[in-house]
Parts: structure tokens; C-alpha cells; sequence
């Protein structure tokens, strides 16, 4: 019987052998392809990063004008002089050395090539890599180069060449944020960047350099950046920015912080517009613009210019100065305003920008020493505007003639963010030399939804105070206006600046209260205005008038000038009423009175606030005996731009008339038509009883 044949106990040995010689084979290749740079790989690199960046990716073997793509060359001529040709290290990650790389533009574009790069080196990880080819935000490890050349473009409809991978995975809205490149070191490099959307075409030459590279090596490990460069970044920006001119100069003594959490000096000088800027500070990201640092100063001919460049919705004003510190976190830009002076104004500031937030926010304080209402006139239309590009120029906001603002309100800025302000001044100047500023002034502003309002208002002016709120709804084609003022104790003989010689009383005092409910409607001031319905209501208690104006007013010549001789005196008011009813921008009268022990003075009419046009008539009725006097209403007509004040033609005629041919038998009787002896019905004092009786005025004009 023959025995069944064991297998040897060792048999195992060769197949073991075998893997592991493989193994060790294996490994001794990739050490010597990764020592020798993977000269083979050159052309299957390019393929791949082609395919995974969805663009024609070139590397070649020598930066002069005939240099040829390594895909062209076999592994023999890659390997031959491969410091001046391809190297590629896959450990870890890629790394890629060539005399030239270029990344192509996207297929939408005619544009040059996306980056190209001599003596250049580019080390890119995996992972970023495939989250590129997903048309993520790209991310390279380290970009070093004797030469680099960027050309980034965005077109009308949002697409970026940095938005790499389109082909790959559809985004839902277009890529915005430009790569970021965690390490850099150029020796000489240029961006050129073309943005439609924000219609803007900048180039920038630059520099970014440690200090031992700017005068050794690189880290291709050239030397051809040996040089007088300074160390650090170097940037010179010209060209233009939401169709603003640009010019920009940036310096670091450090390069340290290109992105990620690095952080590196800065300073920043130039212009965008006819803004002026300087920054002295630090940044972490330069790519990114992670986080921002440091002191700025900023000018210009007016603040819109600054809106513009920035996107924020800012007035029209004077030339201005701003000096503070700025900090920016991501989306969040916050700033203190230490010093700001725009016109005659000095003011201060906190305020926080969130434009990372569903509506940009921008919310904090603005206060200060001094406001002048006229150096914010432009932005609502008060005065005229100062053309930003000619200052010289003026553009008015009124039509010719007119005095009422007709410049349209900015509505779309309402809705472009939301704003959340508490607004304090000491004082705030209304632009009139007649009366005297509100000191202090207090407000809260809130933006919200395109609705903008001033609410909260308490302001004091001459011992009293004024309170309410107005608001100007911009969510619709026509702007919607609501105003709802309150004024109490009011000093008019502090608050009216009119100037008398010494020892004359004041033509006016009296505590103002009052209240005004309006609401209008329309593109502009002007149509606001015009458009106007609700009511006023003014009355002043415990005044006195200048007895002079109220014998001027009656034409009164006998006792006018006897007042003018004694000199004048305070004429106790017991009544001072005013109530306007406005319907469809004309004012009316319901009651506009002055009572006095001398005389009532009443005024009827019409106030048009559509045309402009005034239609007044003031009545003196007497209430004591005077020798000579041609008491008879005083017109007043025109416009508000140009007021034509006159007297009514027939009863000055009926008197002057009658005086004449009293005249012809003698010569005193000519004084009777002018001898008043005063209306003994007028003799009714009293706000009510007066309010009753211009009741019955009206009515009866009538009928």
C-alpha cells in the first residue's frame, strides 16, 4: 500500500517570499518615483487634474515660449534634467514642480488662462481637491512661484473662473468666494480681475515674500528670486470698482498669515471713487478676508460715495472725515467712530454690520456735539446737492420757481437692508439762523422690511419739548408717509431768534403747545406734500404780542404812531389759536386768531401745498376808538417762493374815496371815513368763544 504524500511544512515559505520581495519591490519603486519626482506621471497628472478641475491643466518642462507640455514627453526625456523640468510627490498629498503650470479658463470664457505660473510649485491636498471637482470653495496647501499671473472673472449671469468642477455637480447659486491659498510666496505676481456684476476691472501687481526668501530661495528651491523685493505682501491696485476709479496700496512686513488662522501687519492706502482711505492694522486671510483689525481714517466729498463702494445705504452730504477703529469677523463688520466731521457737523458712532445676516443689518448709535440739518439736507431733499464727481457743480432738487424738494426718494435702498439705530445730540441745528436748535436731541431709527422710521423723538427746545414719531413705508412703487408730532411749553421768546434793540420787548412770547397729525403719499417731498390730508393744531398760553405789529397789522396810523413815539409794549394775548385742516396738500384755516385788549386779528384762507400758492387774508377788527385809520384787510398772495403781500383794493378805496369828497366841503371832514371807533361784537375774548365765532365767519362766507 502506498503512503498518501504530506505537503512539505515549509511550503508556505515561497508564496510568502514572493509577496513580500513584491512588497519590498513596491516600496523601493515608490521611493525612487517619489525621490525622482514621478517623471512618468506628468501626462496622467495633467489628465487628472484636468478632469477633476473641469479645465485644461498644462505642465511644462521649461518657461521660454517653446517650451512643450509634458505630455508630450516619454519618461526618459522627463527624467533627464528634472530641476528644470516636472517633479510631482504624492505623499501626503500633491505636490507638483514645474518651469510653468497653467490652469485654463472656464469653456464660458475667452479670457486667458486662470493662473499661470513659472518656476512654480503647487502642493494641493486630496481632499480638497475632490471637494473642488464638487464645485466647492477650492483650497490650496501652498502656491510658490518666481512668476505668477491670475486672471479671475465672473460674468453677468454669476459665473466665476474660480468656481472649478461645474460639470461635475450643479451648484444652486454661483460660487462668490474666491479660493483660498493657505501658503504663498511669489516673487512677482498679477490679478486681473473682471467682475460684471459689481462692474468692476482691477489690476493688481503684488509680492508676497518671507524675509529669507526674498533674498535667497524659494520653495521650488530656485534662486531666481534673489532680489531687492521687500519682504511681505505688496500690492498696487488701479482700475475701476462698482464702476468707480480705483487705486490702492497695500503693504505687510509679514507674509505669515496669506490665509487660514495666520494673522500678518497691514497697511492699506488709496482711493475707490472720490473716497479716500488708510488702514493700519492686521489681517488673518488675505485670500479670504477672515478677520480684520486696526485704525482707518476716511474722507470724501460725501458719504454716498462711501455706500456706493460698500453696498450700504448712506446719505448724500457734505465733504466729510472719519477717523476710528474698524474689526471684522467673517460676515460682521463693527466699527467706533471716534471723530467724524461731515459740513459743520461733529459726531461720534458705534455701529455693527451683519451682512452675512437674511437681510444685511446694520444696527448701533450715532450721536455727537453737533448735527446741522443741512449737512443732511441732500439726502432728504432740503437743499440743493452737491454733484459727487464735479463738487463745483450744485444739482438743485427744486424745479425752477418752486421751493418745495421734487429729487425722488432712493425707495429700492429701503429695501436693500434693515437698520436698527438709537440716534443722540447734544444738539441739533434746523439750518435757521431764526431759530434756535433742538438741544439735546434723542431718536431711535429702525429700518425694517423697506418701512423706514424715526420714532421715540424727544427733543427740547427753549424750556419745552417736542416728542412723536414719522415714517416713510418704502415696500411699494409710491412711498407712504405718516407723521404724528407733539410740541409742549415752548418759550417763543427764546426759541425765535429775532434780535430788538435794547430795552424792546419781544415781538412775540408765550408758551407753544401743539400737535400735528399728517399722512402723504408719493415719490418725492414735493409729491409727499402735495398729497397731504389731517390736521395741525398750534395755541399759545400766557402770551404777548408787540402792540406795534398789532396797530401795523390794523393799519392803525393814529395809534401806531403813538406807540412809535412812547415806544412800544407787550400786548397781553388772551387767546392765539391755530387749526388747520390739510385735505389733499391745501391748509385751510378753521381757526387762526390773535386776540389782544386792542384788537383780533383774523385769517382765513388758503395754503396750497400742490402749486405752491398762497391765498390769505388777515382782518383787523379793533376794539377801541382811533382818529385816523385805514383798517382794511391785508392779502397775501403769490407763491411761497416769491410772496406778494398787498392790501384789499375796494374797502381802501371806498375810505380814500370818501375821505376826498368830504375834503371838498371841508377839509376835517376828509378824517371821518378813517375814524374807527372799534365793533363793540368784537369785544368776545376766550379761545372757545372765539373758535365758536370763526365758526360762524366761515359759515357765513358761505352762503
Amino acid at each position: 500500500m502506498t503512503a498518501a504524500v504530506s505537503p512539505s511544512k515549509h511550503s508556505w515559505i515561497r508564496p510568502g517570499r514572493i509577496a513580500a520581495s513584491v512588497l519590498v519591490l513596491l516600496i523601493a519603486f515608490v521611493a525612487v518615483s517619489e525621490w525622482a519626482g514621478w517623471p512618468f506621471l506628468a501626462g496622467p497628472m495633467q489628465s487628472g487634474l484636468s478632469d477633476a478641475l473641469d479645465r485644461r491643466v498644462l505642465l511644462f518642462d521649461r518657461v521660454d515660449d517653446k517650451a512643450e507640455a509634458s505630455v508630450g514627453l516619454s519618461p526618459a526625456d522627463a527624467s533627464v534634467d528634472h530641476a528644470n523640468g516636472v517633479t510631482i510627490h504624492l505623499l501626503g498629498g500633491i505636490d507638483i514642480k514645474a518651469a510653468r503650470i497653467e490652469i485654463g479658463a472656464p469653456s464660458w470664457s475667452k479670457g486667458p488662462p486662470t493662473l499661470m505660473a513659472s518656476d512654480a510649485r503647487i502642493g494641493l491636498r486630496y481632499i480638497d481637491l475632490w471637494r473642488a471637482s464638487r464645485g466647492e470653495q477650492v483650497v490650496v496647501r501652498r502656491i510658490a512661484a518666481d512668476r505668477l499671473e491670475l486672471a479671475l472673472e465672473r460674468d453677468a449671469d454669476g459665473r466665476a473662473s474660480w468656481q472649478f468642477g461645474e460639470k461635475k455637480e450643479k451648484q444652486s447659486e454661483p460660487a462668490t468666494r474666491l479660493p483660498v491659498i493657505e501658503e504663498m510666496l511669489v516673487h512677482s505676481g498679477r490679478l486681473d480681475l473682471k467682475d460684471a456684476q459689481l462692474d468692476s476691472l482691477v489690476e493688481a501687481k503684488f509680492s508676497l515674500l518671507e524675509a529669507a526668501a526674498s533674498s535667497a530661495k524659494n520653495g521650488s528651491g530656485s534662486s531666481k528670486l534673489e532680489s531687492n523685493v521687500p519682504a511681505g505682501l505688496n500690492v498696487d491696485a488701479t482700475g475701476r470698482y462698482r464702476a468707480l476709479p480705483i487705486k490702492l496700496q497695500a503693504r505687510s512686513s509679514g507674509a505669515l498669515g496669506w490665509a487660514g488662522d495666520g494673522t500678518m501687519p497691514i497697511k492699506l492706502e488709496g482711493s475707490v471713487g472720490h473716497a479716500h482711505l488708510s488702514f493700519d492694522g492686521s489681517l488673518r486671510g488675505v485670500s479670504s478676508m477672515a478677520a480684520l483689525n486696526g485704525a482707518f481714517s476716511l474722507s470724501g466729498r460725501s458719504l454716498a460715495a462711501v455706500g456706493d463702494v460698500i453696498g450700504v445705504t448712506l446719505p448724500t452730504t457734505p465733504a466729510f472725515t472719519v477717523r476710528g477703529s474698524l474689526d471684522k469677523r467673517e460676515e460682521v463688520w463693527s466699527t467706533k467712530v471716534n471723530d467724524a466731521r461731515i459740513g459743520e457737523s461733529r459726531l461720534t458712532a458705534a455701529l455693527r454690520y451683519d451682512a452675512g445676516a437674511k437681510r444685511p443689518l446694520l444696527e448701533g448709535r450715532v450721536g455727537g456735539s453737533r448735527l446741522l440739518l443741512q449737512d443732511l439736507g441732500p439726502a432728504i431733499g432740503t437743499t440743493q446737492e452737491v454733484d459727487v464727481a464735479n463738487p463745483v457743480k450744485k444739482v438743485s432738487t427744486k424745479p425752477a420757481g418752486r421751493v418745495l424738494p421734487a429729487r425722488e426718494f432712493d425707495l429700492p435702498s429701503l429695501r436693500a437692508m434693515d437698520a436698527n439705530i438709537l440716534l443722540g445730540f447734544d444738539e441739533l441745528d434746523l439750518g435757521t439762523g431764526r431759530l434756535e436748535p433742538l438741544a439735546p436731541m434723542r431718536a431711535h431709527l429702525v429700518l425694517q422690511d423697506a418701512v423706514l422710521t424715526i420714532k421715540d423723538i424727544d427733543a427740547r427746545a427753549a424750556s419745552g419739548s417736542l416728542a412723536g414719531m414719522l415714517s416713510l413705508d418704502g415696500r411699494k412703487p409710491i412711498a407712504l408717509w405718516h407723521s404724528d408730532l407733539r410740541w409742549q411749553n415752548i418759550r417763543l421768546e427764546k426759541w425765535l431768534n429775532i434780535q430788538r434793540k435794547d430795552g424792546e420787548p419781544p415781538y412775540i412770547t408765550g408758551r407753544l403747545n401743539g400737535r400735528t397729525k399728517l399722512d402723504g403719499q408719493g415719490k418725492s417731498t414735493a409729491q409727499i406734500l402735495a398729497s397731504l390730508n389731517g390736521t395741525m393744531h398750534a395755541q399759545v398760553r400766557d402770551g404777548t404780542v408787540s402792540h406795534l405789529i398789532i396797530e401795523g397789522a390794523g393799519l392803525d396810523i393814529a395809534q401806531a404812531l403813538g406807540v412809535w413815539i412812547k415806544g412800544d409794549e407787550p400786548l397781553p394775548m388772551s387767546c392765539a389759536l391755530t387749526e388747520l385742516r390739510v385735505e389733499k396738500g391745501v391748509m385751510k384755516p378753521q381757526v387762526m386768531v390773535v386776540d389782544t385788549r386792542d384788537s383780533t386779528v383774523w385769517v382765513d384762507g388758503a395754503i396750497s401745498l400742490v402749486d405752491e400758492s398762497l391765498d390769505l387774508r388777515a382782518v383787523v377788527s379793533p376794539k377801541d376808538f382811533s382818529p385816523l385809520s385805514l383798517r382794511t384787510p391785508v392779502l397775501v398772495g403769490g407763491t411761497m417762493g416769491s410772496p406778494e403781500i398787498s392790501l384789499a383794493s375796494k374797502p381802501l378805496a371806498g375810505k380814500v374815496i370818501a375821505a376826498g369828497l368830504l375834503s371838498l366841503l371841508n377839509p376835517l371832514a376828509a378824517l371821518i371815513p378813517l375814524i374807527d371807533t372799534g365793533t363793540a361784537d368784537d369785544t368776545v375774548s376766550g379761545c372757545a368763544a372765539l373758535a365758536a365765532k370763526a365758526e360762524q365767519r366761515r359759515q357765513a362766507a358761505k352762503s
